[in-house]
């Protein structure tokens, strides 16, 4: 056990956490997305897992530690609802107030279409499976950086 650390996160998953650079996109997936298979695909190339966890609860243990980029429109992506693009599901709404309260303040994220929100995930840095059940529970995570110390600190 670490100190400071959420017990959601484990060893794999912060290890890619902590590889990933400005920029690259890490995929927070339901249990119906085809996550083996897009994963092998990605920069780490092997799927990581979070089994026991929602959505929400996945996303609020990542961005714990994963600042969020914030030069950017795209620094979180859900996929849209074939057919109904502008619906917001409430897995989707769940993921966006963890996102919400992790950037203290509403930063709306974009809505990407089915077979977009796929060709975006092979391009990932890695894709991690949830236990998340409910349909249209996919997301996608850009990450930022972290600011230096202030001038004149001793570390």
């Amino acid at each position: 056990m670490l100190k400071n650390l959420d017990n959601r996160l484990n060893a794999e998953v912060l290890y890619a956490l902590r590889a990933m650079g400005h920029g690259d996109t890490l995929v927070i997936a339901d249990t119906n997305f085809p996550s083996d298979s897009i994963a092998r695909q990605t920069v780490l190339g092997e799927l990581l897992r979070m089994d026991n966890l929602t959505c929400a609860e996945a996303v609020e243990a990542v961005l714990s530690v994963l600042p969020l980029d914030t030069f950017v429109d795209d620094f979180a992506g859900r996929m849209e609802v074939v057919g109904a693009p502008d619906k917001i599901e409430p897995v989707q709404a769940e993921v966006q107030a963890k996102i919400n309260a992790a950037e203290g303040r509403v930063r709306e994220m974009i809505s990407i279409e089915r077979f977009d929100f796929y060709d975006r995930a092979r391009e990932a840095y890695a894709v991690i499976q949830t236990g998340e059940r409910r349909f249209y529970g996919c997301f996608i995570l850009r990450k930022g950086v972290i600011a230096p110390d202030a001038v004149g600190s001793v570390h």
